[in-house]
């Protein structure tokens, strides 16, 4: 993606057959909302809590209402934020839903840990929770849904036309492999350096219905599809489309899901304004009968590989595919690219510091350079395989809290 030597897009004239197919002329809201899932952990042991206390949940909806909500494992946890229209607004947010899941988890012996895997849990030992939905999902997809200890981040953007979201939908997809390069946070799995920044989407693309959407020419075309699903009696809405990027069959939003949890929550704030900067881009392209190139599939799961397994690492054979040039260019520069890219919608929505942040996770590494980095200094000094996990999981722990502790 070299916006100067290879600018990426197609322009249409604005009159005759190529021009784009109209849409309403008032801009979309663009507000946010963020969903994170967490880990509940147990405070003696570190490993994920298999059975919590009944009373947590309840304890958490006391002082958030319908904002806190179980997840498919027992041992999760999962909040949403209210529609929020600045990133100050959703770091408020944020940082309030955080302090009291800490707190209530507390209470009850545990602590919240925000990561994609947890360092050294095993699948085969947890439970689900229990529920219609969750009893379905598990009764349908047996195994492939036990292994699914996984937690992950989503990022609404509020874009109220139904075609546009389709539209914008296609061309965003290409920026999703940038997103998660930024987010990785779950190197371990079941004890073992997996060798990849992010293992939580091998284990993810296991389901039916998962990986990069589908493109579709219009709003009625996306829906007869989900239709001919719904009436084969093979799911019951569109909720069960688990794309790493999707129309929200509850909300007037395109929901971003390819991000793993961030642990630390200025991270998952420049994220969630980074997407919605670059939606807005998007629109802006359209407003001036402007597109964002859309490339096949086959190519952007390269990129999604290639974030999976090097993350915005600077390591050799790192980096992502540059489609107009034909190469694999550093993370760091196509970054650079995207920032000058969505500068006036983050000048636009106030957010420029925030996306500008993405730059200190590239120098500081994210999430899961840095609980390698803690593995390796461990075993260095001697410390057992088991013992430096531990060391791992307290250093998530602490990074996960608004107000950082030095010990749980």
């Amino acid at each position: 993606m070299r916006l100067k030597a290879s600018w990426p897009i197609r322009t249409f004239i604005s009159s005759g057959e190529t021009e784009l197919p109209a849409t309403s002329r008032k801009e979309p809201a663009f507000s946010i909302g963020i969903e994170e899932e967490f880990w509940l952990v147990d405070r003696e042991t570190r490993d994920v809590a298999t059975d919590p206390a009944t009373g947590f949940l309840k304890d958490c909806k006391a002082e958030l209402g319908d904002q806190v909500s179980s997840e498919f494992m027992r041992c999760q946890v999962e909040i949403g934020t209210k529609i929020c229209h600045s990133a100050a607004d959703a770091r408020e947010e944020l940082t309030r839903m955080r302090s009291v899941l800490c707190d209530v988890a507390a209470r009850h012996d545990m602590a919240l840990l925000a990561a994609s895997t947890h360092p050294f849990a095993h699948w085969d030992s947890q439970k689900h929770t229990e529920g219609e939905r969750y009893s379905t999902i598990a009764r349908d997809l047996r195994t492939v849904v036990e292994r699914l200890l996984i937690c992950g981040m989503h990022v609404h953007v509020g874009i109220e036309d139904n075609d546009l979201r389709i539209e914008l939908m296609a061309q965003a997809a290409y920026f999703l492999p940038h997103l998660l390069a930024l987010t990785t946070s779950s190197p371990f799995w079941r004890g073992r350096d997996t060798g990849l920044q992010t293992f939580r989407l091998s284990v993810f693309d296991n389901l039916p219905r998962t990986g990069l959407p589908e493109v579709f020419g219009s709003w009625a075309e996306y829906r007869r599809h989900v239709d001919t699903l719904i009436n084969a009696g093979v799911i019951e809405d569109g909720t069960k489309l688990w794309w790493d990027l999707r129309p929200s069959d509850r909300w007037p939003t395109l929901e971003m899901r390819i991000a793993d949890v961030c642990t630390n929550l200025e991270d998952a704030i420049c994220v969630a304004s980074l997407t919605r900067c670059i939606l807005r881009m998007l629109y802006r392209l359209r407003r001036n009968n402007q597109r964002w190139r859309i490339y096949a599939n086959m190519l952007i799961r390269e990129n999604r590989w290639r974030a999976c397994r090097y993350g915005s690492t600077d390591a050799d054979n790192a980096g992502l595919i540059d489609f107009g040039r034909g190469e694999i260019v550093p993370y760091a520069d196509l970054l650079e690219e995207i920032l000058d890219l969505v500068r006036p919608d983050a000048e636009h929505f106030g957010c420029v510091a925030e996306i500008e942040h993405a730059r200190r996770i590239l120098r500081r590494g994210t999430s899961a350079d840095r609980q390698r980095n803690i593995y390796n200094a461990a075993i260095e000094r001697g410390v057992s395989p088991r013992d430096a996990l531990v060391e791992v999981t307290d250093y998530l722990i602490s990074e996960t809290s608004p107000v950082r502790t030095t010990s749980i």
